[in-house]
């Protein structure tokens, strides 16, 4: 068996294009996982950053908390002994798939190039780090106010959930049913709460910005950084560099039928919303601390 790779571990806030950037290193020949959510996730990957955050209080929205681990060296250590543990054992198989799990054992001996993605990442760095040292990052970043209207987009989805689009007197209770199975039983949220509001919102992103820009900042070569709108408009370029990045074997075709995939009218959409683009104007100062 050739030598193990390090992964590539792709980092940023929700809605910040690391669906559509990781979904596009998978068709180059990164490996993200054998079983994947809709959003590109790992589902291995993704529940192992669920439970570190969950040991802390934590999750998506407060995802900060993540430093009381990191900060006790004790528990920080016997946790990734634990980690470690886990990705052997055939619980692995959801991202190995059982072809791999019989020949690696473990996603740590793959020998070809993987990684996996998850916006968890951005805060659980740290802890992946101490089992991977020389994995490599991708951080994408998207304008704030794009992430937020997301985020209050799909707000208002979740919340209809709840609503009385299902109402009826035998429809309703057994559609309650199943999503108490659904949600409760299977630890979702139905929404996004802090982004329903402008400011905390981009308080949010700008926490997820620190944290991710402290990581690429330290790491030097082994980071690498994106900037969404740039690589809606220069799609080619930034896969070229991305799959060199990420050791893939893709040649000029492969990239150049990749970039399509593209939608270039995703770049700056806040502008058509007047609340938006006004709230824009009243924090300039701040985005301008970000390129923006």
């Amino acid at each position: 068996m050739s030598t193990p790779r390090p992964p590539v571990i792709i980092i940023g806030m929700s809605r910040s294009g690391t669906s559509m950037l990781t979904r596009m290193l998978d068709d180059l020949g990164l490996f993200v996982g054998s079983k994947v959510t809709d959003n590109h996730e790992a589902i291995f990957f993704r529940d192992l950053n669920d439970w570190l955050l969950t040991q802390c209080s934590g999750g998506l929205e407060n995802p900060g908390v993540i430093k009381y681990l990191l900060g006790d060296d004790e528990a920080r250590a016997l946790y990734g002994d634990f980690i470690k543990f886990s990705m052997k054992t055939p619980r692995a198989m959801s991202f190995l798939g059982l072809t791999k799990y019989l020949r690696y054992g473990t996603p740590a001996r793959l020998d070809i190039p993987w990684g996996w993605k998850d916006p968890r990442n951005t805060f659980t760095l740290s802890f992946w780090l101490d089992i991977f040292p020389d994995a490599k990052v991708i951080h994408i970043y998207r304008h704030p106010l794009d992430i937020i209207n997301s985020l209050r987009t799909r707000r208002k989805r979740g919340l209809a959930r709840l609503g009385d689009r299902h109402a009826g007197f035998l429809l309703k209770p057994l559609y309650l049913l199943y999503l108490v199975r659904k949600f409760i039983g299977g630890r979702r949220v139905f929404v996004d709460l802090r982004g329903a509001s402008l400011e905390e919102g981009f308080i949010l992103w700008e926490e997820y910005m620190k944290e991710a820009r402290g990581h690429v900042a330290r790491m030097g070569k082994r980071a690498i950084e994106v900037k969404y709108e740039y690589f809606l408009d220069n799609p080619s370029d930034v896969l070229k560099t991305l799959a060199e990045f990420c050791g893939l074997e893709a040649g000029k075709g492969e990239i150049e039928k990749a970039a399509p995939e593209v939608n270039k009218s995703r770049g700056y959409a806040f502008l058509k919303d007047p609340e938006l683009k006004s709230y824009s104007l009243d924090i300039a100062a701040r985005l301008g601390n970000y390129g923006y």
